[in-house]
Parts: structure tokens; C-alpha cells; sequence
């Protein structure tokens, strides 16, 4: 009998569901069920989809997880009544009428000068690696190039209905070291969503360069919610 809220990871641009491989097989020996959600960042709806589907495959309650652009696929996922909780890690969170493209443009950062737009997609040149993922070796910085998956060129300012961080308990790993999304972006995103915050001196990716840090971000989250069905339970 599952016991423990089930666990599925939405993944951000120039990535896909193996970013959280250093992080999936803890919270699998844990107990918790793991998936991460494999979409092809083509349209943020499509992605939002595939999310759901994945929801089908796990047990509830569900704590979901976004990275990056991920953020926008929870805020519109996690209103379906499966996902329990939201942990973002160095993450977008579109309000109502918001898209990625305006959050990201009120706080520029240097990443975006080092992309290239070429059959209808955004690739990432490699010296755009350092601004992504600084704090990795040389070695993962040249696997995270290599492995990087680009978005369709309009996915950034595509929106839809629908906020979960306004009535799910959400948790927000700050990157302060962050080169892709803005660390004062994401401190405003925190806040404004009531967050509960925790801080790390990381590139966009904490997830490889501080996972057990993130393991305890969600493992919390989900003890949380853990709680929560006891005490209602009574």
C-alpha cells in the first residue's frame, strides 16, 4: 500500500526528465513512487498534458516538482485535485493573464545572449553552458550541452488558466548564483506566492550541482502533506 505522496518532476527548457537523476533514486529508496513527466516543449498546454497523463500512472496524493520553465507547468498542473503540494527549484510561476516571457523580461539575465534561434527552436551554444549550469565540472557542463533539448521559439509566451501556488502549499528552492533565471526574479516569485524559501548558493541547476539539498526540500514538502492526510483522517 502506498503510504508515502507520490513524486513527479517537471523538467525546464534545454532538459528533459533525466536532470533529476541524482535526486530520483533517494526519494525511491524512501518509498516514495517517482516519475518524471517527459513532454516535448512544443506548447506549454501539450506539456501541461503530459503532466496530467503521468498523474494517471502514480498513486495520490502527488507533489509536484518544476524546474526552470517547469514552474510554468506545475502552476497550471497542479490545480488538478491529485497534486497535493508544489516544490519549485530556481523556477518560473506565472500569475493570471502572466507569461514566461514577461516574468523573465522585468529581470534580464546573461543567458539569453547566448542562444540561437534555428528551425523554429532555441538552442543553447555551448558557451551558454556556464551561464546554465557554472558550478558543475567541465565534464557535466559538456553532458548538460550535449543533452540539451530546445523549445519551440514561441513556448515563452504562450499562457493558461489557471494558478495551483494560489491554493496549493508550494515550497521554492532560490538559486542565488543563478546565470538563466534571475536569483531577485525568483525571490519575487517566492514571496509573492508565500513560499516557504529555502536559499542556496547555486548555478540554474541545484538539482545536480546541490541534490541533497533538494532532496530535503521535497522530502519535507512531502511530510507535509503526509501530515496534513493524517490529520484530516481523524
Amino acid at each position: 500500500m502506498q503510504t508515502k505522496p507520490s513524486i513527479v518532476f517537471c523538467h525546464g527548457i534545454w532538459a528533459d526528465g533525466s536532470c533529476f537523476n541524482k535526486v530520483i533514486p533517494t526519494l525511491q529508496a524512501e518509498g516514495h513512487e517517482v516519475m518524471a513527466a517527459q513532454y516535448g516543449l512544443d506548447t506549454l498546454a501539450g506539456d501541461v498534458a503530459a503532466v496530467k497523463r503521468t498523474l494517471g500512472r502514480i498513486s495520490s496524493p502527488a507533489i509536484l516538482v518544476g524546474h526552470s520553465y517547469g514552474g510554468a507547468v506545475i502552476t497550471a498542473a497542479g490545480t488538478d485535485d491529485r497534486v497535493a503540494g508544489l516544490v519549485y527549484i530556481a523556477a518560473v510561476a506565472p500569475d493570471a493573464g502572466e507569461t514566461v516571457d514577461s516574468q523573465l523580461n522585468k529581470f534580464p539575465t546573461e543567458i539569453f545572449s547566448h542562444i540561437e534561434v534555428a528551425d523554429g527552436r532555441v538552442w543553447l551554444r555551448p558557451e551558454g553552458v556556464a551561464s546554465f549550469a557554472g558550478d558543475l565540472s567541465e565534464q557535466e557542463q559538456k553532458v548538460v550541452w550535449a543533452t540539451h533539448y530546445a523549445p519551440a521559439a514561441d513556448l515563452f509566451t504562450q499562457k493558461l488558466d489557471g494558478v495551483a501556488w494560489r491554493s496549493k502549499p508550494s515550497s521554492y528552492i532560490l538559486a542565488t548564483k543563478d546565470g538563466a533565471v534571475h536569483p531577485d526574479l525568483q525571490r519575487f516569485l517566492a514571496k509573492r506566492m508565500g513560499a516557504t524559501t529555502y536559499e542556496v548558493a547555486s548555478s540554474h541547476v541545484p538539482m545536480l550541482s546541490n541534490p541533497n539539498l533538494v532532496i530535503d526540500v521535497i522530502r519535507t514538502a512531502a511530510n507535509a502533506v503526509r501530515g496534513r492526510s493524517t490529520t484530516a483522517g481523524r
